[in-house]
């Protein structure tokens, strides 16, 4: 395919090409992936910048291990955001772009105003015609907690508010979350790749494949919307009246904003249902806590499982496996909401592994096993980081691992009210491990969405997020740290913000133990380890009644 991207710029009189990792609905995961079938590079953020005589792939820090390994020999490796574009290119360098699959935020990110952009319309994959078996799906209002009628109502009044006459929706996950719908077009989210127009007087025009839409045709009779194919947008706008439109920054691509540019006035660019969808609702937090507690119970049984096992074959695909056959033996489990991360020695310091028949290692007795899974149920999304020890390991490992859970504990307890957001709270994660000059290249925590995406904005802890933390939201919690080709190491729990009295807390969703055997009790001081003893006490109240005698009495020891 670099043969192709070559032809492209000789053929075009480009000095480059910019080829991104995503798909035109601009979500994490997707079917089709031509980063990864040029570059081979797997992780799920990146992309690719092809000139003449050079080739760069660019990706953030928890991926530069793992580019190095897989795409080093003919890339050079570039980390965002240290290095963009345009730090590397020359000053009025033409370079070619799909303008379906980039938005002008994000050329502007890579490019600044230095470069001559052209677009060019070229489709490396082909769709093939082939009936999708998923169908589109609604929630009941019982099991998303609010119902479309009032959702509608709540964005209408905030375009009324910002004078805007035509809302054009792009994130597939935000129209989910808005119509109380569902899908099964990524291979770890259930999110309904659509788009679709909201006006001030309250029609719908819904873009999307018309084979999935059978059922949701049914359940959103009242609503009224006109169910149209995806590329209908055009003939859709050009029947419009005048007016302002707000479009969102993120997902709707420089080809769809010209459309609605040659005719309309963008006057907003920012979609307001990412804040609303943030906020989860009573109801999707008591799913999120039942779904929490039916996790804990399969990882528990896994970790109990592990420690007391003959690990003479086991390999990671081995884990892998034996982890997900723990969450299958619930009824609420779907399947994964991410690719399990099962890396043991070395490859924990990749930091978002992925084990394949080359890479896949027999677990050894030395080893740290750092294991990030997590699972889609009805009706909640889970994602958790354990790291587990398989014998005795040397006190330097237990500073780190104890340095690490003094972050996580820190940001368990931090005083979200004082802290504001999570570029603050960061800092705190950071504090032990930086004490010692040791760090993490990744952020601390990121948004989770209900029975949605695992990695969902605006809100998370790092350190250029700055969105304000509120009642409601879920968020993770996963301080880590890495040493290249020897050992990875993260504690992760999600977290919701709960309001008790005037303060905002953290508290935790996660229920499943935290190695001991890692950790370095006179590295914790008194509020620490009390927080230790009752997040083990807590876990055990939940999902000792689920464990086998044996289980039971082996999460007790911990507490």
């Amino acid at each position: 395919m670099s043969v192709v991207i070559n032809n492209i710029i000789l053929s075009n009189n480009l000095d480059g090409y910019i080829l991104p990792k995503n798909d035109n609905y601009f979500t994490e995961y997707s079917k089709i992936n031509n980063l990864k079938s040029v570059t081979k590079f797997s992780g799920s953020a990146g992309f690719a910048i092809f000139l003449k005589h050079k080739k760069y792939l660019f990706v953030d820090g928890r991926y530069t291990i793992q580019a190095e390994k897989e795409s080093g020999k003919n890339y050079e490796i570039c980390e965002v955001p240290y290095l963009w574009p345009k730090d590397i290119l020359k000053n009025k360098s033409k370079i070619g772009f799909d303008p379906d699959l980039f938005t002008s935020e994000t050329l502007k990110k890579y490019f600044g105003d230095k470069f001559i952009l052209v677009p060019v319309n070229f489709k490396f994959t082909k769709k093939k015609n082939i009936k999708e078996n998923y169908p589109f799906f609604s929630l009941e209002t019982i099991v998303a907690g609010e119902s479309v009628n009032n959702k509608i109502n709540r964005l209408i009044r905030i375009m009324k508010k910002k004078k805007i006459d035509y809302n054009f929706i792009s994130s597939g996950e935000n129209i989910c979350w808005l119509l109380n719908i569902r899908g099964k077009d990524l291979p770890h989210s259930p999110i309904a790749n659509c788009k679709m127009i909201l006006t001030i007087n309250r029609k719908i025009f819904l873009f999307s494949n018309q084979d999935k839409i059978k059922e949701i045709k049914l359940t959103h009779k009242k609503l009224k919307i006109k169910f149209l194919k995806e590329d209908d947008i055009f003939k859709c706008l050009i029947n419009f009246k005048i007016g302002n439109f707000c479009i969102d920054s993120k997902t709707c691509s420089v080809f769809e904003e010209s459309l609605i540019n040659y005719k309309f006035k963008i006057t907003d660019r920012e979609d307001s249902i990412y804040i609303l969808k943030s906020i989860k609702n009573k109801t999707e937090i008591k799913n999120m806590i039942n779904t929490h507690i039916e996790d804990g119970v399969a990882l528990t049984k896994f970790l109990y499982w592990i420690k007391n096992h003959n690990i003479k074959n086991l390999t990671e695909k081995k884990i892998e496996q034996k982890l997900e056959i723990f969450r299958k033996r619930n009824k609420n489990y779907l399947y994964p909401s991410f690719d399990t991360i099962a890396g043991s020695g070395p490859n924990g310091a990749v930091i978002h592994y992925r084990s394949d028949k080359f890479s896949n290692r027999k677990l050894k007795k030395n080893d740290l096993l750092l294991l990030d899974s997590g699972g889609q149920y009805k009706w909640g999304t889970t994602d958790v980081t354990r790291t587990v020890c398989l014998s005795n390991v040397t006190n330097k490992i237990k500073d780190i691992f104890t340095r690490v859970l003094k972050g996580h504990i820190a940001v368990a307890l931090s005083n979200i009210k004082k802290e504001k957001n999570g570029h603050n709270i960061d800092k705190i994660a950071r504090k032990s491990l930086n004490s010692v000059g040791l760090d993490y290249r990744h952020g601390t925590g990121h948004g989770v969405g209900a029975f949605l995406n695992v990695h969902e904005g605006p809100q998370g802890i790092s350190k250029n997020n700055f969105v304000k933390l509120e009642e409601g939201m879920v968020l993770s919690n996963e301080p880590g740290f890495y040493k290249k080709n020897d050992f990875g190491i993260r504690i992760e729990n999600l977290v919701f913000i709960k309001k008790k009295k005037s303060n905002l807390l953290f508290k935790n969703l996660t229920m499943a133990p935290i190695d001991n055997d890692l950790i370095s009790p006179k590295l914790l001081n008194k509020k620490e380890k009390n927080y230790l003893f009752k997040y083990h006490f807590e876990v055990y109240n939940n999902i000792s009644k689920y464990l086998s005698k044996n289980e039971k009495k082996w999460l007790a020891s911990l507490i």
